[in-house]
């Protein structure tokens, strides 16, 4: 029976504990594709034109940038009060900052811009393998949009997270890719392009791995008779390699659209190896879509169909 009672006393102060967590305690927020992440005070959404939070009756914006880890030693030693000055930007307080990841740089400035008197509170933070940098701003009136407390509250809250999904990154780029065909995605450049291969390097110049590019651009041919020559002219936006040779260039439907095939070989520029190289070009209204497919002769059915694979499931957003 004592044990039983004892346990019962743990069971009621886990319960408690647990209700006396404060509203604050919520999950960090992770603006989409950023490693970085705050619980924002109420009010504060997350943003879908940058990577933050915004309030817009109240004029009231956090921004967070990830840069690389050795960025913080620079900023630290740069950001003097002087060099901020320089920049329109009066230090009103600076100040360590103690988070779970080490000791940070809190500097709160007013800035005096066009729409008006702005105050912001600067946070650089050494965390995990990058540096934080978040920049809490609000028009500087009285009283303020949302309090020192609140906005120190939110600072507190500042956690990273160590990837980003695949599906989340490809939100960034202007279209829609329903079979990655088994392929990694390497990197993506926020609505322009998506890089995926199938091996361990991520270098584009990587050739003895398969290679798949998917860019968006604006303009293109209006006539049927000049996409020829465009496309053979795009192909010249190759990786370094040598003895490249077009064997087929031919227009063709994709997706329901217009587009353009061009058929290449090549050889890789330090190795020697024979690489073969598959270009298809999507006409749109104003712009068009650039897949490349580039990988090693031996391993070129198989690459085939799944480039293929990828192109036939691309969609706009």
């Amino acid at each position: 029976m004592k044990s039983r009672s004892v346990l019962s006393r743990v069971a009621a102060c886990a319960l408690w504990a647990m209700l006396a967590l404060p509203a604050d305690a919520a999950e960090a927020v992770f603006p989409i594709a950023s490693r970085i992440g705050i619980v924002p005070p109420a009010g504060l959404n997350a943003s879908t034109t940058f990577p933050g939070f915004e309030d817009e009756q109240k004029n009231a914006f956090i921004r967070l940038i990830a840069l690389p880890a050795a960025a913080f030693a620079e900023i630290e030693k740069t950001m003097t009060n002087d060099a901020m000055k320089k920049q329109g930007m009066m230090v009103e307080k600076r100040e360590t900052m103690k988070l779970p990841s080490g000791n940070a740089i809190l500097v709160i400035v007013r800035q005096n811009t066009p729409a008006g008197a702005l105050r912001k509170w600067l946070l650089i933070a050494p965390m995990d393998n990058l540096t934080a940098m978040v920049s809490f701003e609000m028009q500087a009136k009285s009283p303020p949009p949302y309090s020192d407390a609140a906005v120190r509250t939110a600072l507190a809250t500042l956690t990273t997270r160590p990837t980003v999904p695949v599906d989340e990154q490809l939100r960034l780029v202007p279209f829609r890719i329903g079979d990655t065909a088994g392929m990694r995605l390497v990197r993506v450049v926020p609505g322009v392009a998506a890089q995926f291969t199938d091996g361990p390097k991520d270098s584009l110049e990587a050739t003895e791995q398969m290679q798949l590019v998917i860019a968006a651009a604006p303009g293109g041919p209006s006539q049927a008779s000049e996409r020829d020559q465009f496309a053979r002219n795009a192909l010249s936006g190759l990786p370094p390699m040598k003895d490249v040779r077009i064997s087929n260039s031919e227009p063709m439907r994709i997706g329901g659209q217009a587009g353009h095939e061009v058929r290449a070989l090549g050889k890789d520029a330090q190795t020697g190896a024979e690489i073969e190289i598959v270009q298809w070009l999507r006409f749109g209204t104003g712009a068009y879509l650039r897949i490349l497919g580039i990988a090693p002769k031996e391993q070129w059915a198989s690459a085939f169909t799944r480039f293929r694979a990828v192109r036939d499931g691309l969609e706009p957003r």
